[in-house]
Order: structure tokens, then sequence, then C-alpha cells
């Protein structure tokens, strides 16, 4: 797929699908008629994978009872586990070193409660100001919990120009008496990657422990956490995963934490050999699925295993060269369509930077959203005044960025945003 010869026309943008070694995945997913979905950065589109593999589970529920636990299609006693296999190689980990369970908060909180061991005078969590809040809230409970004011004990680390971070500047404030840093793979509003290696790198130096919120990375580019050695990770698993509204999460612990002692210790967590042994003595396992805490959410883990299955089949590194690629286009062909009309894309232009979405601001993004979403271009605002624009390798073709630019050139030359107001809805 060739951009030498880029031409700001509809047959470029038809020859470049027909060039696309993805292109087939399209037609397992349910894309609705007259819409392009832009927004698989917050919600990843079902797929007939995914919709299968629960209609499984719940057949396996409707036949086996109880013992759907140990019987059927998918036993769910060690779902868990499987897909946590199922993950790993698209985070660079071994299966042991992977679970899904719980949620991107609630497995942070059980991260924190196991490695923030305030020390000393080693009490600080280092965190960034671009960071998703949530992060943020989970960080500032976990300090009151030990007594700490978040105000003097979390730092968070500047932004130099509010869209990106300086690893420098994270690097600076990484001093003596810091416990922890957690910090994003890829930020959420700029798509901005993080250098995890370098980071990792430095804060061990300093006999930091680091761990990483790849909500915004899963899926999208490829990670080798265990080769860079990094302490732990988290994630949801329904963006570019397209695991389904409030799927269930995951975890990453490095093996060599696996002697460490869930800091919330749950039933699921233990070995399972000894589970049903119903001792009042915890024995976790040996492996990341000791950081499990409850009963696994069966119906909202079951569409995971259809959506790993294309990931397997289509590979992490055509999904990313495919992601680059039509970001590359769509960039170009805002910059040509849109010339003139005050927008900014705010995200990296290197590759190595860059996530999977392309953040395009603009004084008036919320009611230019508004008018995308009236229009059948389906973004995502992130106040004060990104749209978020996430071309999905897996489904979205160049023909859909295409037309999407030219709806977008449409509602600014016509000024239609002007009718709706310039404020968020509720759910952004």
């Amino acid at each position: 797929m060739d951009l030498h010869d880029f031409s700001l026309t509809l047959d470029f943008a038809k020859k470049l699908d027909s060039e696309d070694t993805l292109a087939r995945f399209r037609k397992e997913f349910y894309l609705q008629p007259n819409t392009i979905y832009m927004d698989g950065n917050s919600l990843g589109l079902l797929s007939k994978r995914a919709e299968r593999a629960l209609l499984d589970t719940l057949e396996d529920w409707k036949e086996y009872g109880i013992d759907g636990w140990t019987q059927g299609k998918q036993p769910w006693f060690n779902l868990s586990e499987k897909l946590g296999e199922m993950i790993a190689p698209l985070v660079g980990a071994s299966a042991d070193e992977v679970i899904v369970s719980g949620s991107t908060t609630v497995n942070l909180h059980q991260l924190l409660a196991t490695f923030y061991k305030p020390k000393g005078s080693r009490t600080k969590i280092v965190a960034d100001e671009l960071n998703f809040p949530s992060d943020i809230y989970a960080l500032k409970s976990q300090l009151n919990i030990h007594g700490l004011d978040p105000d003097v004990h979390l730092i968070r680390v500047k932004s130099q120009d509010g869209r990106f971070l300086v690893e420098d500047d994270i690097i600076a404030a990484m001093s003596d008496d810091v416990a922890l840093v957690i910090l994003p793979t890829v930020l959420y509003r700029s798509g901005q990657i993080l250098d995890m290696k370098r980071l990792t790198v430095e804060a061990h130096k300093r006999n930091i422990m680091i761990g990483f919120d790849a909500c915004h990375s899963i899926g999208a580019i490829p990670h080798s956490f265990s080769e860079w050695d990094v302490d732990f990770a988290y994630w949801c698993n329904y963006k570019y995963l397209n695991g389904g509204p409030g799927a269930v999460g995951g975890l990453f612990v490095n093996r060599k934490h696996f002697d460490t002692a869930p800091g919330l210790a749950g039933w699921f967590g233990s070995d399972k050999e000894k589970q049903f042994d119903l001792e009042h003595n915890f024995t976790p396992a040996n492996t990341a699925s000791a950081y499990q805490i409850g009963t696994p959410h069966l119906l909202s883990l079951a569409p995971l295993m259809g959506s790993l299955e294309i990931f397997a089949d289509a590979g992490m590194e055509k999904i990313r060269q495919k992601s680059l690629h039509i970001n590359h286009y769509f960039m170009r062909l805002l910059e040509e369509e849109l010339a003139g009309m005050k927008f900014e894309i705010g995200n990296p232009r290197e590759d190595y930077r860059r996530g999977g979405h392309v953040s395009l601001e603009h004084r008036e993004a919320a009611r230019i959203c508004k008018a995308l979403k009236e229009n059948g271009v389906i973004p995502d605002f992130r106040a004060p005044n990104v749209i978020r624009l996430a071309p999905v390798s897996l489904y979205t073709s160049y023909e859909d960025v295409w037309k999407a630019v030219q709806i977008l050139k449409k509602i600014m030359t016509e000024k239609l945003y002007e009718k709706f107001a310039n404020e968020r809805e509720v759910v952004a």
C-alpha cells in the first residue's frame, strides 16, 4: 500500500482497499449501513466470532447448569487463564504472566495494594497530569488508605505543551523518595506512545517499581512487557480488542513478582488444585492468576474468546502496519481537505510515538462531533478541544476514511455544526 502516488480521489482510496491484506476481516464485524464508525478506541464493534462465543457460553449454561464450570465447549473454571494465554502475545508476555479479570480500575487497585509499599522516605507515587482520571482517583484513594496526603505524595509530571509528555521530565521526577511509577502506555487524548522500555530501565536504576496502563494500546500496538522487564500492567478489553461493553479487564504481572502475595486476596486467586478445599488459609496461584479477586463475569468474558481468535488470525504486526498506514493516509487527507479551517493535528507524527487514533483539535470540537454524528460519522470528543478519530485496522476501510473527511469538510464549509451547542453530551 503505497502513499507515494497519494491522491485526494475516491478511486485512490478504493485502490488502497484492494491492496489491504486485512480487508477480509471487515465482513466479520457488524457494521451499520450509512455509518462510518471511528470510535473503536472507546468501544470496539461486535464481531460475529465474539457473538458466537457469547452464544456458546449461554448454550453451555442452558445445557449444563452448574457443570458448565467443567464441561461444555469452553469450561468456565479456567477460562480467565485461557484468555490470558491468548492475550499474552499482544502484550509480549508469557501465558502465566497474564490474567483476564476485573476491570481497569479494580485491577489497578489490586496492583497498588500489592506493590505499593511505602517505607521510610520512599512514599511517593509518580504519575502524570495527562492521565485518565480514573487512574488518578485510584492512586489518591490508595494514598489515603495509607494515611498519606495525595497533595504531597502524588507527583503528577507536567506536560510542556498540554498534549505530550517528555520522558526526560518523567525520569527527573524519579527521586529518592519515590516508591512507584504509574504511567499510560499511550496518552488517551493525543495518542502519544511513551518509551516504556527506557522508562522501565530508568525506574529500575533507581530501585523504583513501574507499572503501565495499557488501555489505549492493547490491540493497537505491539508490546514487549516481559522483555522490557515491566513490573506490571493493566488494561480494558473493550476498545481495540472488541470484547464488548463492560468486558472483563486484564493484567500482567512480571514472573519475578509471583512470590508477592496479592494485596487484595480473593477466592479465584487460589491455586486451582486447592480452591475447592475451602480452607480459610489462602493459597495463591503461583502465576498472574493469583491477582484475581472474585468469580469471573462469564457473560462479559465470553466474547473475548471469539475476538481474540481474530487477532491470532490477523497478526499483531500486520494490524499495526495497517494502523500506521491508514492513519498516515487520514492525516494527509485532513491536511489537504481542511486547510484553512483552523484544525490542528494534535497527535505525534512519528510512527514510533503514535498510537492508534488521530487527535484532531478545534475550538468548536464538541459541536463538530455532534454534527459528525448527525451525518453518519461516529467520533469521540475529549475536553477541551479534541476530536478523536480511530480507523481500526480490522474493520475500517480507506474508503471509510475518505468519506469521513468529505463529510467533515462539508460540515465545516456549510457550517452545519453551528446549530449545536459547543458543549459535551453527558456521555462524551
